[in-house]
């Protein structure tokens, strides 16, 4: 039986590299014989292929279509410019990087930019990404909504990104309301998505409790109002629609694994700020 390894080896190279790969699957297939190694390992160049131009496609389609949307209503601002900046920095994009993004900034913004075939690629090379989707479109709302409500051009590149993407209209209206609410109550406050990394600090000469509150309800968009039970299950919703982990599990690019990293501290830190203001629940008498 020394040889099955060596065969399905040689047989799965083949098919994936070549000849060459033949050889490289051989020889992998050998080190199974003697258990050493494992098949699967011969996909990993495959799948590092394919998180690269996830990564690439994500990045081209985040910050084109930011620029798209932000040319959709005429002139493109500072604001929507520095909005921008700030998602490359949430990113943690390097300067190579971020100089590449802002290139896609100003693609988008540019004549005859195809919205609907950026999408397209964008979904086709990231099937099933479901949450990496939600991700672009808060991203996208939230860019819309920093000069306060976005206009009839804006909503329309919107709803093209929401069918492009093939989004149910429910999920785009819950995202939509949870960005309206946070730049409701923190206005130029407000981060990209939940109140920047500054949510639920407070700022300088504000009261810091009320600020602290103030970006812990919006981050979890509900209201002071909120009944302790309603406070838990916003809470555990949005860190159930934004854990870091199903992305990794999917292969999702490092950028987007840090966004939803940075989302959920924040979610977290929201939930701790209001528990903490309110009194404790009465026990049993």
């Amino acid at each position: 039986m020394g040889w099955w390894g060596k065969a399905v080896g040689g047989t799965l190279g083949l098919l994936v590299g070549g000849p060459l790969g033949a050889v490289v699957g051989a020889a992998m297939g050998h080190g199974v014989d003697r258990g050493a190694a494992h098949v699967a390992d011969l996909f990993e160049p495959a799948r590092a292929a394919e998180r690269a131009r996830l990564q690439g496609i994500f990045l081209e389609t985040t910050f084109s279509v930011l620029g798209h949307l932000a040319k959709a209503d005429g002139r493109v601002s500072e604001t929507e410019i520095a909005f921008a900046e700030s998602v490359m920095t949430r990113m943690g994009l390097d300067r190579s990087l971020r100089r590449t993004a802002m290139q896609f900034f100003y693609q988008g913004k540019a004549p005859g930019f195809n919205l609907a075939a950026a999408l397209a690629a964008f979904r086709q090379a990231s099937p099933g990404q479901a949450q990496l989707h939600q991700l672009f479109l808060e991203i996208q709302l939230a860019a819309a909504y920093r000069g306060g409500q976005p206009g009839p051009a804006q909503r329309l590149v919107l709803e093209q990104c929401r069918h492009g993407l093939q989004i149910p209209l429910a999920s785009f209206r819950r995202l939509e309301r949870l960005i309206e609410i946070q730049y409701q109550f923190l206005g130029g406050n407000a981060g990209w998505r939940t109140g920047g990394p500054g949510a639920g600090r407070p700022g300088p000469g504000a009261p810091s409790t009320r600020t602290a509150l103030a970006g812990a309800y919006a981050t979890l968009g509900i209201t002071a109002q909120a009944s302790d039970e309603e406070v838990k299950r916003a809470y555990r919703k949005l860190m159930n629609r934004h854990h870091p982990d199903k992305l990794t599990s999917r292969g999702a690019p490092a950028e987007a694994i840090k966004l939803a990293s940075q989302q959920t501290h924040e979610i977290r830190r929201a939930y701790e700020t209001i528990t903490a203001a309110r009194p404790p629940a009465a026990g049993p008498k």
